[in-house]
């Protein structure tokens, strides 16, 4: 059951909002006082937030700016101000949607309903396991292009990682080097494939524990290389 926090100082509005969010299956609570309401929607894990503009103590802009630098959490602010600059101001800040008064509950429930459908929709669709080789050690996060060698991690350079993680993604495999500076530079090899031979180099100074024995990357005379597995 999806969790809203209202922070709305005039009480009759309040428990109206309550109750049609409540018959449409969420669960709600209510602050009055701004200072209160932030602390809450700093401190508390909630859905959704429904957020006036006029509060005591802090007020409703005050309140959208806190959360949003602390959460992706989607906000609603309701104010009887019809002038857009309000509006501007409170979007800029970071709420998702601006309502103004008098409305419709029904309007009220329709646009939470969507928020929040649309907050679910963007959390699933990151919440997805990083790409991920293992071997012998070798760690290499494809998603977040990081790499670590026994627990170390190690900083590579764009072309040096995408070198790297294309062997170890095609293990036993011979490249030459002229494919390898097609594959990774996206370009044809004009004579001058030196720079393969040197992204090697380095790689095997990062992750390798004797360059002269490695024990990843294995030259392939005559031929190219090979990430060995």
């Amino acid at each position: 059951m999806s969790k809203v926090l209202i922070i709305e100082d005039e009480v009759a509005i309040a428990d109206l909002e309550k109750d049609y969010l409540e018959l449409s299956g969420f669960s709600v609570e209510i602050e009055n006082n701004g200072n209160r309401g932030l602390a809450r929607a700093l401190s508390e894990e909630f859905d959704m937030f429904i957020l006036d503009l006029m509060l005591p103590g802090v007020d409703g802009f005050e309140i959208c700016k806190s959360i949003r630098e602390n959460k992706n959490t989607p906000i609603l602010m309701v104010s009887a101000k019809k002038d857009d600059i309000d509006k501007i101001r409170g979007l800029g800040l970071g709420a998702d949607d601006y309502i103004t008064k008098p409305f419709s509950p029904s309007e009220l429930v329709a646009r939470v309903k969507a928020h929040l459908s649309r907050y679910e929709r963007l959390i699933n669709s990151s919440v997805q396991e990083n790409d991920i080789i293992e071997i012998r050690g070798l760690k290499i996060d494809k998603t977040a292009r990081r790499v670590w060698i026994n627990e170390e991690e190690k900083q590579f350079t764009t072309k040096e990682f995408d070198l790297l993680a294309f062997l170890a993604q095609n293990p036993n495999r011979v490249f030459s080097k002229e494919e390898l500076f097609s594959k990774i530079w996206d370009l044809e090899s004009v004579g001058d494939i030196a720079t393969v031979t040197v992204h090697i180099k380095k790689i095997r100074e990062k992750i390798e524990m004797n360059t002269a024995k490695p024990q990843y990357i294995e030259t392939i005379w005559g031929v190219g290389y090979r990430f060995k597995v």
